[in-house]
């Protein structure tokens, strides 16, 4: 696939994003990100995340420093105000009980428009907050498209909003980024669960690190 320019961030896609999202993850949450570098600037890239709570997508759009575009539920575009601004931050709606192809053919577009599509390896939010048993959704959007993954761990957000109804709770939450690892070389089920099981891998590893301590986060900000 030829590198296409990365979408810019819309208007609202900026307020939301250092207005809302910025003042919540760096403020309440105290969080920072580690491996930006990784991070592709241009083209499209599949972001590959554990999922642990409802904070997850909007921190990694925030933290990523570029647009992540998510599947929402088509009924949320047509609530007044939150259908905007979620169309303007990128998510595009899905249907309820529409077909897995039907969701990926929609997200494959949007690769193919140089989006960063943002999927979470499990599909649903897990308690302990790890990837245990992953989908091959992801596999198989980089497959069809030809697009790198880059496996992200999102550390603490199953811990400080978890349950449903659940009160936040107010510790550190962490991003940290790993290096992009090419799709797999076929659409066959041993290679997409090949390639899912290696973000397994590699997403569990990152969350196996930790926190960063406040010497490492004090050092990645001199650099």
């Amino acid at each position: 696939m030829p590198v296409l320019m990365t979408p810019q961030p819309s208007l609202t896609y900026r307020l939301v994003s250092y207005l809302l999202v910025f003042p919540i993850f760096r403020g309440l949450f105290r969080g920072c990100t580690f491996g930006n570098e990784n991070v592709p600037r241009q083209g499209a890239v599949v972001v590959v995340a554990n999922h642990g709570s409802h904070l997850d997508p909007p921190l990694l759009g925030h933290a990523l420093g570029r647009p992540v575009a998510f599947m929402a539920k088509a009924e949320l575009f047509r609530i007044p105000l939150l259908g905007a601004i979620i169309r303007a931050c990128g998510a595009y709606p899905v249907k309820r009980g529409a077909s897995d192809r039907e969701a990926i053919r929609m997200a494959t577009a949007r690769l193919g428009e140089g989006w960063a599509i943002g999927v979470f390896l499990d599909g649903t939010r897990q308690a302990n907050g790890r990837v245990n048993a992953p989908m091959p959704g992801a596999a198989l959007l980089a497959a069809r498209s030809d697009t790198p993954l880059l496996p992200v761990a999102i550390i603490n957000s199953h811990r400080a909003l978890g349950k449903s109804g659940q009160l936040p709770r107010l510790i550190p939450i962490q991003l940290r980024i790993g290096k992009p690892i090419p799709p797999p070389s076929s659409r066959r089920k041993h290679d997409l669960e090949a390639t899912s099981a290696e973000l397994q891998k590699r997403i569990n590893a990152l969350l196996d690190q930790g926190l960063l301590s406040s010497a490492e986060e004090r050092l990645r900000r001199q650099r």
